[in-house]
């Protein structure tokens, strides 16, 4: 999706700038523009079916053939629409060149942002990312462990073992896609010891629906840490922030080839930490960015006076064994 939005971008730019090259009067310009639109969409389109047809057969060849074969095939589109798409006094030799310019800079631009997303840049800023989530509880939850080690030992050796689970997550090099099962199991850790300094105040309530059979639960991946930080902004804005607590309630369904995950909690208007939730919410989302570029989205939103945070991303499983 991505790829293909950034062609059609580009492309239609490049119309643009031709036009307002082109038109010797400002008047001109409209007209312009919709007889160029009208030449370029068609076989812009339709170069781009072609590719997405041949683009597994495409990816096989080594990159100066590939870059050819696009360049052919759009060549070839051109020609076989130009005496549909030509009109009185159009040059095939200047169209001609406008299409091989125009497959050109589109693949140069490609090109560019290939190098500039290179694997080891993209993991190293991964790397930078995730390195950025840790929770802030940690002294907290480490007193509230202090304050029931003497009254619930076995809760308190609970917890300290919950803690350290958590912060073996933490710490491990969090590049590659995780199961699903595990990022739930993560946060109900996470929970359990956000419960032990919290008590009543914090209730976290799931709603998994049902996950059709093609798409178990356990063969689901998704990004690493991306739930528990969303729970954490939850229970740091929603729970923490308001004297009587609250309920947050968290959402997954898998429908076709999309996940969504939601977390929903209560809205605290007097909330102090607006900022720093919004620098959370920017670092899940260039994350989903560098995983899935365009497929993924994370909006939030205010109803009901709560606060909601929906991801949606699509469904990547683990192979089988």
């Amino acid at each position: 999706m991505g790829v293909i939005l950034r062609v059609l971008l580009a492309v239609n730019l490049l119309a643009a700038l031709t036009v307002l090259v082109r038109a010797d009067a400002a008047a001109q310009v409209g007209a312009e523009l919709l007889l160029m639109a009208a030449r370029v969409e068609l076989p812009l389109f339709c170069a781009l079916l072609a590719l997405f047809a041949l683009a597994p057969w495409i990816a096989c060849q080594r990159l100066p053939r590939a870059a050819a074969l696009v360049v052919a095939l759009a060549v070839f589109v051109m020609l076989v629409l130009w005496p549909l798409l030509s009109g009185e006094g159009d040059n095939l030799g200047r169209w001609l060149m406008w299409t091989l310019s125009a497959a050109a800079m589109t693949l140069l631009y490609f090109d560019y942002r290939t190098c500039r997303y290179s694997p080891a840049l993209t993991e190293a800023r991964l790397l930078a990312l995730t390195a950025r989530i840790r929770p802030h509880f940690l002294f907290n939850s480490l007193n509230a462990v202090l304050g029931v080690i003497r009254s619930d030992p076995r809760r308190a050796e609970r917890a300290l073992e919950e803690l350290a689970d958590l912060f073996r997550v933490f710490m491990r090099d969090n590049r590659d896609l995780v199961p699903l099962a595990d990022e739930i199991a993560l946060c109900e850790r996470y929970v359990s010891v956000e419960q032990l300094r919290l008590g009543d105040k914090l209730c976290v309530r799931w709603e998994i629906g049902e996950f059709p059979p093609e798409m178990p639960r356990a063969a689901i991946l998704v990004p690493p840490l991306l739930l528990q930080p969303l729970l954490e902004n939850a229970i740091y804005h929603g729970i923490e922030a308001s004297a009587e607590g609250g309920e947050i309630v968290v959402r997954l369904a898998a429908r076709r080839d999309k996940l969504t995950l939601e977390v929903d909690n209560p809205l605290v208007e007097a909330s102090a930490h607006r900022n720093g939730n919004k620098m959370a919410l920017d670092n899940i989302r260039e994350r989903l960015m560098l995983y899935y570029d365009l497929e993924a989205e994370l909006v939030s939103a205010h109803r009901g006076g709560r606060y909601c945070v929906r991801v949606s991303l699509p469904v990547k499983q683990e192979a089988a064994r």
